[in-house]
């Protein structure tokens, strides 16, 4: 296993986290591939692309005035296969919605591959809770 293929790793898993925790939507997505596919406890169904999240994170943000607080990543692994990786770690994320702040303690686990041009993308991302204890 390379150092710098896990450092690479790391810095994508790193940018993609600091995107979502600061809101920048743009650049949380954009970590995404076109075709990546989402699996959160919290919804009843696999989606199948970045777009299709996207647009129900706008209707988060339209239906519950959804909004991310912010978000710490804790006990992150990699584990590199060459053009692809398993990024995992546990999240725990202050959100906000009309009803309230919350703080959500979930697991996550992030698919990467290596794109054309060498950057590592996101190809799946799958949430599960987590216990407190």
């Amino acid at each position: 296993m390379s150092t710098t293929t896990v450092q690479e790793i790391r810095a994508a898993a790193d940018a993609l986290v600091a995107a979502f925790a600061e809101g920048r939507l743009d650049d949380y997505f954009g970590a995404f591939a076109p075709d990546a596919t989402f699996v959160f406890h919290t919804t009843p169904r696999r989606l199948g692309s970045t777009a299709e999240y996207r647009a129900l994170w706008r209707r988060w943000v339209e239906e519950d005035g959804f909004r991310v607080l912010g978000c710490v990543s804790s006990a992150p692994l990699v584990q590199p296969f060459g053009d692809t990786a398993v990024f995992s770690h546990d999240v725990e994320t202050r959100v906000a919605t009309h009803a309230g702040e919350e703080t959500v303690h979930e697991r996550e686990t992030i698919v990467f591959a290596r794109s054309e041009d060498g950057a590592w993308l996101a190809v799946h991302e799958h949430l599960s809770p987590r216990t407190t204890a």
